[in-house]
Order: structure tokens, then C-alpha cells, then sequence
């Protein structure tokens, strides 16, 4: 059965159109439209539910040994408050989640996970816990807004102060205070715009949503599952289940930055020295005939099958198909064209440069 977030009551009373998603009930749009939710946070501003998501608490002495051997990524070197990414891989150097870990302390760091894993990735970092460490699983007590697009800081000012806000990309105010309400801020999001992710008391999250929603006015509206997707891969970012998955390495899903081979050690590190260079990558396409390209379609040269695509939608904002997908390596070149089998009929298509698209400054 179905959870539903903090805010169920508040989708109803917006009109969202509710469906199961991640184990819980969630709006995938509301009477707005994907597109126009999709071109709001793009040009105004976007309110997201992303209360499903998963945070979790590891604490305790051995901490940072801890996150430097289970993740690729490396937080040796960090500041309270500052936020870093990287994927989880398992021993055959496939990808069990990507997520995002906020120092708190230098024995205290706040992860958070995405929804359709949080209870396998809890598991798993309770699975390889060594040493004075604790990993506490918070999700079911904090609420998760996402406020995203270039209207977002000007929102966010009317219910907060200016020194509430954190400066950089990628880092937090662990004792924000917005709309009289205690929440970590986060520059954070997944949409490829400038925007916040606020977390709050599960039962503080209704009156958060309320207090942005008046603060935005005209330039806010409501969005859904929907635009949260066709928004994140305009942005190329990489979803799970898609780009990545426990067979697909993040030297595939061009994730190679996350991953720091200098380490002495972390989970996946001996099996992608013995992978070597990877034969696949993931590329971008945009289509240049008559169609749209979803997930899991084989792509062709000449009648060879070159690759398989991991997702792909019609782009509201550039307003073209586009899709990425996961190409041997001898046909990633920028200009090479392929063809898609879409329902036995070939759609032709072009490699291109990652990311689709990328916000002015």
C-alpha cells in the first residue's frame, strides 16, 4: 500500500492528479500542465513536493572513514555545511544509488537519497558500517519542498532574511528560519535552474507549502512528477533506473568526476580497475526526424546495434525531442548519426553535446 507524504491534503486541495510513485501517492501534474509546469520553473518559479525522498543521519567518531569508503566520491577535505554528490557503488562497480551528502560536523553528515531506494540504500550503508558510527534513518520526520527557477531567491526572501540563505551552490543553512518555520535551506535541485530545497518538520511541511505558495503570488504554481522529469533531463542530470543501475558503472554515466581513484580504497574501486576503459558512455540525441524517443529503444548504424536509450521525452523549453542513452563508445562522437527503433520504424537521430540545456548566468 501506498504512503502518503506530509502534504497528501494539500496535492487534493491544488488539484493534483495523484499517482503511486516511489511507494507513496504523489501529483505527476496538476490542472496547470506539464508544460506550462515546466516552463514556470524555467522562466518564474516551481514548487515541488519531494517529501518521498530519503534522509538519513550517520554519525559518530568513524564517520568520514565511513563516507569515503562506502561512496566514490571524497569528503576528506569539507566544510559544515557544505554539500557534495557522488554515487554508492556496490563491489562490481555498478551504481546502488546516487546521493547527497551535507557536513553538519566533522563527526555528523546528512544524507540524502532518493525515494525509490531509500530503504535498500539504508540498508546498505547499515550493511557496511565499520567502526564508532551510527546511521539513523530521519525520512519519515522531515517534509522536502523544492523551489526552483530564477524567481526563486525574490520568493524565498519574502518569508525568510537575506543571511538565512546560503551564498554557494551546493551548500545549506542547517538553522534556517523561514515563514516563522525551523528548516535546513538548501542551494541545491534537480531541475537545472537556481533554486532551494527546504527541509522541514514533517508536520511543518503543509505550512511551509502554504507560506511559499502566498509569498510567490503569480510567478509560483504548483508542479508535479511530470515537469520534475522533463525539467531534470533537459538538465541531462541522471535519474536511477535509467542512466544509472547496479549494471551500469559511473564511468558509463559519465560520472567520472564523483569518482576519486586516488582513494586508498571504497566499495567498486578494484572491480573498475579491472573493468578498465569503459566500451559504453552515456551520450545525448536529439532527434531530427519525425518522433520522440522513449527509454529503452535500440539505437542502429548501418543496421548495427550501437546502443539503447535510457530516457527521452519531447523538451518543452527547446522544444525538440531529445533523449540520452548509453552508446558504445566507437559512435559517441559529436555529429554521428543513428537511428532509433521505435515500434519497428526507424527514427533518425543525432549525437549531441551534454547538457541539452544549461541556465544563463
Amino acid at each position: 500500500m501506498e504512503l502518503k507524504t506530509p502534504l497528501y491534503n494539500t496535492h487534493l486541495m491544488e488539484q493534483g492528479k495523484i499517482v503511486p510513485f516511489a511507494g507513496y501517492l504523489l501529483p505527476v501534474q496538476y490542472p496547470t500542465g506539464v508544460i506550462k509546469e515546466h516552463m514556470a520553473v524555467r522562466e518564474k518559479c516551481g514548487l515541488f513536493d519531494v517529501s518521498h525522498m530519503g534522509e538519513i543521519l550517520l554519525k559518530g567518531p568513524d564517520a568520514l572513514d565511513n563516507l569515503n569508503f562506502i561512496l566514490s566520491n571524497d569528503y576528506t577535505v569539507m566544510n559544515p555545511g557544505q554539500a557534495r554528490y557522488s554515487p554508492m557503488l556496490n563491489e562490481n562497480g555498478g551504481i546502488v544509488d546516487d546521493l547527497i551528502v551535507y557536513k553538519v560536523n566533522d563527526e555528523t553528515y546528512f544524507i540524502v537519497v532518493n525515494a525509490s531506494n531509500k530503504d535498500k540504500d539504508f540498508n546498505w550503508i547499515q550493511d557496511h558500517l565499520r567502526g564508532n558510527v551510527e546511521a539513523v534513518d530521519l525520512s519519515s520526520d522531515i517534509a522536502q519542498l523544492a523551489l526552483q527557477g530564477p524567481l526563486a531567491e525574490s520568493i524565498l526572501l519574502k518569508i525568510t532574511e537575506a543571511d538565512m540563505l546560503p551564498e554557494k551552490y551546493y551548500s545549506c543553512n542547517f538553522n534556517g528560519v523561514a515563514a516563522g518555520i525551523r528548516c535546513i535551506i538548501s542551494k541545491t535541485g534537480y531541475t537545472g535552474e537556481n533554486g532551494f530545497e527546504l527541509y522541514c518538520a514533517a508536520e511543518d511541511g503543509e505550512k511551509l507549502w502554504k507560506a511559499l505558495r502566498v509569498a510567490g503570488g503569480n510567478d509560483l504554481i504548483p508542479c508535479g512528477l511530470g515537469a520534475r522529469d522533463t525539467l531534470r533531463l533537459e538538465a541531462a542530470m541522471p535519474l536511477y533506473g535509467h542512466e544509472m543501475s547496479d549494471n551500469i558503472t559511473p564511468f558509463e554515466a559519465k560520472l567520472k568526476t564523483f569518482v576519486k581513484m586516488n582513494k586508498e580504497d571504497f566499495i567498486g574501486k578494484a572491480a573498475l580497475l579491472q573493468k578498465g576503459k569503459p566500451a559504453r558512455r552515456r551520450c545525448g540525441l536529439k532527434v531530427t526526424g519525425r518522433g520522440i524517443i522513449r527509454e529503452h529503444t535500440d539505437l542502429y548504424v548501418e543496421g548495427k546495434k550501437v546502443g539503447v536509450t535510457t530516457s527521452g521525452t519531447h523538451a518543452p523549453y527547446l522544444g525538440v525531442p531529445i533523449a540520452m542513452a548509453l552508446i558504445d563508445n566507437e559512435y559517441t562522437e559529436l555529429g554521428t548519426q543513428v537511428e532509433a527503433d521505435v515500434r519497428g520504424r526507424k527514427v533518425p537521430a543525432e549525437v549531441i553535446a551534454l547538457p541539452f540545456y544549461k541556465k544563463s548566468k
